[in-house]
């Protein structure tokens, strides 16, 4: 990215195309000089007004990064001031402290740190609620590059592995745990399979039915981490990427098998309502996602309101 200055140099032939400046080992020279005295600057702004720092970061994020994706010496310094923001805001980490902050919960079985991030935080809540429930911390990544900084910065930094909030469930965010006795039969939970199996043009849908708490949602969509950076990364290169864009987004089902509304879905002897309760609970997940759109929004919202006529109208007969 460009810094407006002036430097004096005898050493820069004049009168030249702008390709041979660019391979000139003097102009070299320069720039890796000048890319030191940025992040020495830097990282003496960091050391010193470090509360400032921070409040400039939203402006001063995007250029960090992209030094870091682009030249390793300036990675290697700016590993001392680039800093990651807590979703909660006003609280924000070096590599270092986020590591010393979240080692003892979001080190994986591969002893690889797993740096929690949302890019949405208003649309991702409540999967960032449920992170946070266990304990873990979340950070922003929102900026423009931050789909192929977290791809570098993989291959790059030591044992550190990104994952997206609502990439899994919760339990599975840092290792897949082992799956809690659901209360429901297998005849049952087979059921739910059938019901949630809809099939959707536009995704591409799986459906798991799992024990998690009680208290957790009936069922989550997730997006498998690997597939949807490639998504990103596809929107982000245009017609280059046009074979990952137009692929149907990956979404997972996981109905919560232990909540008690399957209880009284189940139990439903009329197949139209238990249908249109299955079909409702899955938009509302997909919603959370930002996947329900055009038409099937549409029906979601005259569903719901089929739904709500058919309460009330049970209602003022039982009251009758």
């Amino acid at each position: 990215m460009l810094l407006q200055g002036v430097i004096d140099s005898p050493d820069i032939p004049l009168n030249v195309s702008r390709s041979y400046l660019q391979g000139d080992p003097n102009v070299k020279k320069i720039n890796n000089h000048i890319t030191k005295k940025v992040a020495d600057k830097l990282e003496d702004i960091f050391t010193k007004e470090r509360k400032e720092f921070e409040e400039k970061w939203e402006s001063l994020g995007l250029f960090v990064k992209y030094g870091m994706m682009t030249d390793d010496k300036f990675l290697e310094k700016a590993a001392k001031f680039h800093i990651f923001e807590d979703v909660k805001g006003g609280t924000f980490y070096t590599l270092d402290e986020y590591r010393t902050a979240t080692e003892s919960l979001q080190k994986n079985k591969e002893e690889q740190l797993v740096i929690l991030y949302t890019t949405n935080p208003i649309q991702q809540d409540s999967y960032i609620r449920q992170a946070q429930a266990k304990g873990y911390t979340v950070v922003k990544m929102e900026t423009l590059i931050d789909a192929a900084f977290i791809n570098q910065m993989e291959s790059k930094w030591e044992k550190v592995h990104f994952t997206r909030v609502d990439a899994d469930i919760a339990d599975n965010l840092i290792d897949k745990a082992e799956t809690t006795a659901s209360v429901l039969s297998a005849d049952e939970e087979s059921t739910l399979k059938e019901l949630f199996g809809r099939q959707i043009p536009e995704l591409h849908t799986t459906v798991e039915v799992k024990g998690l708490n009680a208290e957790a949602p009936p069922i989550i969509a997730t997006r498998p981490e690997f597939m949807r950076r490639m998504k990103d990364m596809a929107a982000m290169n245009g017609a280059m990427g046009s074979f990952y864009a137009n692929m149907p987004d990956e979404v997972t089902l996981t109905v919560n098998g232990n909540h008690p509304i399957y209880q009284s879905i189940l139990k439903e002897s009329d197949k139209n309502r238990q249908e249109k309760l299955v079909h409702n609970l899955s938009d509302l997940a997909l919603l959370s996602q930002g996947l329900l759109k055009g038409n099937n929004l549409t029906s979601f919202i005259q569903r719901s309101v089929d739904l709500m006529g058919g309460e009330t109208k049970g209602k003022i007969i039982l009251e009758a």
